[in-house]
């Protein structure tokens, strides 16, 4: 074979693999957690034979109106089988839009009677809430984390210590054990120096603005009553099965007073009136239900300004973001965390990553982004589209101090400490104005970004519109005048860093239209609308004219933001042109004007400039396409991670796109001189004889016959495909289920790490095929060091084809069976010539673990793949 391979490595399609600059991924199994007997039999009484819902209502009802609603639904449905979930709380007095009810489990197809009742909008399962609460404390007051009756402090501690870990359970009858991680949402981490005044809330104390009149709510885990630090606690309520209102973690003491404190580690607003939520108990637990009271309660208490020091990758929890978005349309200002789960791209977390919630991120007082805050983009919008710009802004989130649990001070780190320091700035920004009625969630987040100041050498997608600037946004805040403003302002895919990665690749005649998400925010009112439809106006002597653009957007502004999608492409005539086009697109947003008995409407017009970089369309060879399509995630499913040593995080959510989990691959192409283009449509909508090579990786979604008759007919005519698939093996399947705590049920994969049976369907006619085995391990391929991470070998290659095998372990002989075995000579490399004359290549790797930085040590270096000729007409 070694003239062969003499040949093939220089033009080779494929060219992975990768090696790993440093240790490779630990068993977490080897970590051994001393649970006490009590808490493993809690969490095994959890399959329960009764399921909680939540059933939502198409307005408020009383509870009476309510229980006939769902009796009504449920007429046919033997009584003992179900009953509704009674709840006290101090919201119990008012009309709601819920309510919990039990169902046992062998009678769940009553919940398709329940969808039917014209009254009742949707119904989804109880979502338990664990948060993962995460402290490094260097302060005079903190407990320690280690505790004799609290593993799961036990285990976060010495996760803390290991920032790729992140806190799961074993479950005897599972591989996996979800904690609610990564399906639900969290307290945030919150891993010295006096916050308030390096901001310079100091100078508008002494201008007689201290928070005064403002109420601003802490949804966390309480307050004790006589603290020292706070003297206009307006109310505690307690939203959860625990009786006390007390704090018992110091998470929520420690948020309320970077908002609040009076004395010692002074907070921004410590005159406005405090409302403590306690959504948490003493065990980081909470349910969507106790949240959904607790902020019904704060539309009725007319709240101005929310804290949410938590988070998660659900999107699509319905009644959560349903619920949020009810808030800010009643005016509640929302503050969430972005997540701590950076520095890996496509972590953003929910609510934080909402169009209408100011979500902060986090930097150290060097004005550096914090390592662990999460980065963006977006990903409700894949595959078709492209995600938003978040954070929204980002501030001191390391090192900072607030109030301990009794007295004194602590200082802690994370996100979660970031959001209080906007929250806190927020509130006392909203006291200096004199007409409240201009403050709202959308002319907040205007002053807050209009008047960030951006960090030097980082992107949009790390710092969102820079660092909070208090006394700048306290100038824009009081000139402001309601107005529609766009996030981001302008686009310029010449500017970099800021803008990547649009400036990390220019634009060119044939190509993927480029699509730039942004935000409409909209001050003059919770409801709008764009007037007839936004216009492109070229800027003739700049060379407008070789652009063309397109735009989608919102047809309802609601609650106070809305999304402008504009699509960027080259015209034909600047095929073989090189230089810069500009030009602008014109949005005019009218909104009902507030408090008004004519009926009038407010106008606002705002410009989007727009300046691109074209150059000529680049040869066939250097052009890699992307299949986007094909990649599935969490939340609309359970795709299980592609390395199964990572059990303390299962679910793959960070959206499988090259500017996410994929970046540094990108990267390194775009080094080697390649263009990079996002395929988000079935193979059948793309000219093939445009592009080199067709790059799948970890592809979920099946193929469509046209799709495999169309790729067939593509590589004939000189398309080259590259192939990275993973396991798959319905036996480890079932076995790496995991019980969600969340739902309280079993979770099956939808498929294994890829989607094998579909890509054999795809590749089937070249007489190729990838086995159900399962295999890690070591090896070195051309003199480097290679980790082979759960993947799968090649069951089927044509006989003239070059297959490169390895001795690796069976590890779903391990997962099954708990033994180990070496197989020698798995197939896991195939490199193959189609016989056609002009016919392109085809690679398989049986593994995409090397090339995903979700899967790699974070820090480990650059990632190193050979990516040399990946197409024969190089």
């Amino acid at each position: 074979l070694c003239p062969f391979i003499g040949w093939i490595v220089p033009y080779a399609l494929f060219v992975c693999v990768c090696w790993r600059l440093g240790q490779t991924v630990a068993f977490l199994s080897k970590y051994k957690c001393s649970c006490p007997v009590r808490f493993c039999n809690i969490f095994c009484s959890l399959s329960l034979s009764f399921l909680e819902y939540i059933v939502a209502f198409n307005g408020y009802f009383t509870a009476k109106a309510r229980s006939d609603f769902i009796s009504s639904a449920l007429r046919d449905v033997d009584a003992v089988n179900w009953r509704i979930v009674r709840r006290d709380n101090p919201a119990s007095d008012y009309p709601s839009d819920f309510e919990v009810v039990e169902i046992r489990q062998d009678t769940r197809s009553s919940l398709l009677t329940l969808q039917d009742h014209p009254y009742i909008k949707r119904v989804t399962p109880q979502r338990m809430v664990l948060r993962s609460l995460k402290l490094t404390d260097t302060g005079t007051d903190g407990a320690s984390p280690c505790n004799d009756t609290r593993w799961v402090q036990k285990w976060q501690s010495w996760q803390s210590s290991r920032p790729l870990r992140r806190t799961s359970l074993s479950l005897g009858s599972g591989f996996w054990h979800a904690t609610g991680r990564h399906s639900s949402r969290r307290l945030l981490r919150a891993i010295p120096r006096h916050v308030a005044q390096i901001l310079q809330a100091d100078v508008l104390w002494q201008m007689g603005h201290t928070g005064s009149g403002v109420k601003v709510a802490v949804f966390d885990t309480g307050l004790s009553e006589k603290h020292p630090h706070f003297k206009n606690v307006k109310e505690r309520t307690n939203w959860t099965n625990e009786k006390t209102l007390d704090d018992g973690l110091g998470h929520g003491t420690f948020v309320a007073g970077v908002i609040a404190s009076m004395r010692e580690c002074q907070g921004f607003a410590p005159d406005s009136e405090l409302h403590i939520f306690r959504v948490f108990t003493n065990n980081q637990v909470s349910y969507t239900s106790w949240f959904l009271d607790a902020f019904n309660y704060a539309i009725l208490k007319k709240i101005d300004v929310l804290n949410l020091s938590i988070g998660g990758p659900d999107f699509m929890d319905h009644p959560f973001v349903d619920k949020v978005w009810e808030l800010t349309a009643n005016k509640v200002i929302m503050v969430s965390a972005i997540g701590n789960d950076g520095p890996l791209y496509g972590t953003l977390n929910n609510p934080a990553d909402q169009m209408d919630v100011i979500g902060v991120g986090g930097i150290d007082f060097e004005d550096n982004i914090a390592r662990f805050s999460s980065r963006g983009m977006t990903t409700w919008e894949l595959p078709g589209g492209y995600g938003r710009v978040k954070p929204d802004i980002v501030t001191y989130g390391s090192g900072v101090r607030g109030s301990g649990l009794k007295e004194g001070c602590r200082s802690l780190s994370g996100t979660s400490v970031a959001s209080p320091v906007v929250a806190g700035a927020v509130t006392l920004l909203a006291s200096t104005v004199l007409n409240r009625e201009l403050v709202n969630p959308a002319s907040m987040k205007q002053a807050l970004i209009a008047s960030a100041r951006r960090l030097p050498g980082v992107n949009m997608f790390e710092q969102g519109h820079g660092k909070l600037d208090l006394l700048r946004a306290y100038q824009i805040l009081n000139s402001y005048k309601p107005q529609a403003s766009l996030s981001p302002s302008y686009i310029d895919l010449t500017e970099c860093p800021y803008m990547w990665p649009y400036c990390s690749q220019p634009i060119y005649y044939g190509g993927m239209p480029t699509i730039v998400n942004v935000t409409i925010l909209n001050g003059m009112g919770v409801t709008g609308r764009i007037v007839d439809k936004p216009i492109w106006q070229p800027y003739l002597p700049q060379n407008g004219d070789y652009v063309d653009v397109a735009v989608s957007y919102s047809p309802v502004l609601w609650p106070w933001a809305g999304y402008l999608a504009v699509s960027v492409s080259v015209a034909k005539k600047a095929a073989s042109w090189e230089g810069i086009a500009q030009g602008h697109v014109m949005v005019t947003v009218a909104s009902p004007a507030e408090n008004d008995v004519s009926n009038s409407t407010m106008t606002s017009t705002v410009k989007l400039p727009v300046k691109v970089k074209i150059v000529p369309t680049p040869p066939r060879s250097k052009r890699i396409l992307w299949d986007q399509y094909h990649n599935l995630r969490y939340p609309p499913g359970y795709f299980p991670r592609d390395n199964l040593r990572m059990k303390n995080d299962p679910l793959d959510w960070n959206g499988d796109h090259i500017h996410t989990n994929f970046r540094d691959m990108y990267q390194h192409l775009r080094s080697m001189g390649y263009f990079v283009e996002v395929l988000g449509a079935p193979i059948t909508c793309f000219d093939a004889s445009q592009y080199g090579t067709l790059l799948m990786v970890d592809s979920e979604e099946e193929y469509f016959p046209e799709e495999i008759t169309k790729l067939r007919r593509d590589i004939d005519n000189g398309l080259s495909l590259i192939v990275f698939s993973d396991w798959y093996n319905t036996s480890v399947m079932r076995k790496v289920k995991f019980y969600d705590e969340n739902t309280r049920q079993w979770w099956m994969p939808d498929t294994g790490g890829a989607n094998v049976p579909a890509l054999n369907d795809l590749i089937a006619v070249w007489g190729m095929a990838f086995s159900d085995g399962l295999y890690e391990g070591d090896f070195t391929m051309a003199d480097h060091d290679m980790y082979y991470a759960s993947g799968c070998s090649i069951a089927r290659f044509p006989e003239d084809g070059i297959v490169i095998a390895q001795t690796l372990k069976d590890q779903g002989l391990e997962v099954l069976k708990q033994e180990t075995a070496v197989v020698e000579n798995v197939p896991v490399l195939g490199l193959y010539q189609t016989p056609s004359e002009g016919g392109g290549r085809i690679a398989l790797y049986g593994d995409s673990n090397c090339i995903d930085d979700s899967h790699r040590q974070k820090g480990n270096g650059h990632l190193c793949i050979q990516a040399h000729n990946l197409s024969k007409q190089e």
